[in-house]
């Protein structure tokens, strides 16, 4: 990249680059500084309306509540507002019962085995017949 800057004083970045055979971006992207880690990125500042940790607690205690425990959150939702209740949106008892690995598949899943191909193999001369029946399809 020294090259590139070394000839953009004579003529323009694009034409150096151009000459030298070099994309532009990658000349840009190496001026800048280095980007944040995966870790810096994550670490971001909650949003102001999320739920604090004692309304978070406060909802899945009312979901764990034996008048609730075998309800999905979208029918403790519909129960409450009917009441006359808002706690949060649906979506965020979901999350939150995802955050403490609550939320799971009800249904049965079938699991079908793994069947092994049959495979013919003849040990001796005339053990084993077999035909071909693509041409017989008429």
């Amino acid at each position: 990249m020294d090259s590139v800057t070394q000839l953009a004083e004579v003529v323009s970045v694009v034409e150096a680059c151009r000459v030298l055979g070099l994309p532009r971006s990658d000349f840009y992207r190496a001026q800048q500084p280095a980007s944040l880690s995966s870790d810096a990125r994550r670490a971001h500042a909650a949003s102001p309306r999320a739920l604090s940790p004692t309304e978070k607690a406060a909802v899945r205690e009312l979901l764990d509540s034996p008048r609730f425990q075998d309800q999905a959150p979208r029918e403790v939702y519909a129960t409450l507002l009917n009441n006359g209740i808002y706690v949060c949106h649906w979506r965020s008892m979901y999350r939150i019962l995802d955050e403490f690995q609550e939320v799971q598949e009800r249904r049965n899943q079938l699991r079908h085995p793994t069947y092994t191909k049959p495979e013919l193999l003849a040990t001796q001369p005339n053990q084993l017949w077999s035909w071909d029946i693509q041409y017989i399809t008429k």
